[in-house]
């Protein structure tokens, strides 16, 4: 134990241990997640992208957007599913030129797919790794990301 100038004992930091494997319900829940990230990417996959760069949720059996129909202008996720189901043909670039923001969330659930089957088959703590990208700057920056996308979409309609 040192001292600090001599006169006031100092203890030592205690260390912060994690086991080396997640929790079986911690791998049981990465699992559901895999699951239900999956059944997205694989219905957007299924989907036939609108040439109009926006509509293809009709295919789920989605009533047309009302915010165009009233507006004549684009809603904020406007051409998400498009952009979803473009990527699940292998079209990233005309993804990303439909929707820029709808192309990182295909980027983002493919990597949250990837890493929650691998904490649920493996056990890895990949979770608890990442948990230090839920700061404020980080929502920030994708806020300004999804209005900055959805500006691009009103200017390109």
């Amino acid at each position: 134990m040192g001292t600090l100038s001599n006169t006031i004992p100092v203890q030592p930091r205690a260390e912060r241990t994690l086991p080396l494997r997640a929790a079986p319900g911690a791998r049981v829940g990465a699992g559901v997640i895999a699951g239900l990230i999956l059944a997205v990417l694989v219905t957007a996959a299924w989907l036939s992208p609108n040439q109009a760069g926006h509509g293809s949720h009709t295919q789920l059996g989605l009533a047309p957007c009302t915010w165009a129909i009233w507006f004549d202008k684009p809603c904020p996720t406007c051409g998400m599913t498009t952009a979803f189901a473009q990527a699940g043909e292998g079209n990233w670039i005309r993804s990303l030129s439909t929707q820029p923001f709808g192309f990182l969330l295909v980027i983002g659930s493919a990597a949250v797919f990837w890493g929650a089957l691998t904490q649920a088959v493996t056990g890895a703590r990949l979770g608890s790794s990442l948990t230090g990208l839920l700061r404020p700057s980080v929502f920030l920056i994708l806020g300004v990301l999804f209005v900055g996308s959805w500006v691009y979409k009103v200017l390109i309609w």
